[in-house]
């Protein structure tokens, strides 16, 4: 029993929630997909490619936005655990069993959401497990925008960081200008590897990245896909964010193969 959480629960908040129906006749049978994004990016993050893409693969898309980011309601203060159950609120409110996708630390809180909500299947997409080899990876990589963070100020990704050269400049700079502050409570929890329970149920799971990411380091993709009985899925020469790179089709193609074949 987590008696935190019924002691001190988190606070209601308005969450917002993106919604993307499968074409007319598409297939009913299918799981809802929920889409989570990482600290810093919104809904949006999702809406601007996938959430349509895994419509149009036949799969009732929903991409949210954690409390404090996108169209959601300001939590100055937030933590990991109020992130866990803004997932598991939305999660248990979609019509059917969903699959959940997380990215960057979002695939940290949807790790922890899979220990409270029997997902039917869960896909990491260049998790953020936190981590002082994080933070360094950081620091070497962009040491002006990460310094800050260390001591309660916001860390400051950069297009280099989240995308590759392949992705126009003007496209990744206007990406990595919409991202938001993330709240320092958060932000320091980070600062600590973590290793979420197992999940409910014994779900399938896929991990996505890409041995180029300049936020998450190979091996840390290796150790993440080792704890859940598989190998990582990657994608050479793309960036950290996947989902917005140039080519974004790739990986989200692949995901919905994957989820066709575990059925």
């Amino acid at each position: 029993m987590r008696s935190d959480e019924w002691s001190k629960p988190p606070r209601p908040v308005h969450r917002e929630v993106i919604e993307a129906e499968p074409p007319a006749g598409g297939a009913n049978d299918r799981p809802p997909v929920l889409f989570v994004p990482g600290l810093g990016h919104g809904a949006w993050a999702f809406a601007e490619h996938w959430l349509e893409h895994i419509s149009q693969r036949g799969f009732r898309g929903y991409s949210m936005s954690l409390r404090g980011h996108g169209g959601s309601g300001p939590a100055p203060d937030a933590r990991l655990r109020d992130y866990v159950h803004d997932v598991t609120q939305v999660a248990a409110g979609l019509p059917r069993q969903a699959v959940l996708v997380g990215h960057g630390a979002g695939a940290l809180v949807v790790a922890m959401a899979m220990a409270r909500y029997p997902v039917k299947a869960g896909v990491l997409v260049a998790p953020v497990f936190g981590g002082l080899g994080t933070a360094f990876g950081l620091l070497g990589s962009n040491p002006g925008g990460t310094l800050p963070g260390l001591f309660g100020g916001r860390v400051t990704l950069s297009r280099d960081q989240l995308f590759s050269k392949a992705l126009a400049a003007g496209a990744g700079q206007a990406y990595a200008q919409r991202l938001q502050r993330v709240p320092g409570a958060a932000q320091r929890q980070l600062l600590t590897r973590h290793e979420p329970e197992a999940p409910v149920g014994n779900p399938p799971v896929l991990v996505v990245g890409s041995p180029d990411d300049r936020i998450v380091a190979a091996d840390t993709l290796t150790w993440v896909a080792r704890r859940y009985g598989g190998s990582p899925l990657l994608f050479p020469g793309m960036g950290h964010d996947l989902m917005l790179d140039a080519r974004w089709q790739e990986p989200i193609d692949a995901i919905a193969d994957w989820l066709e074949k575990v059925g």
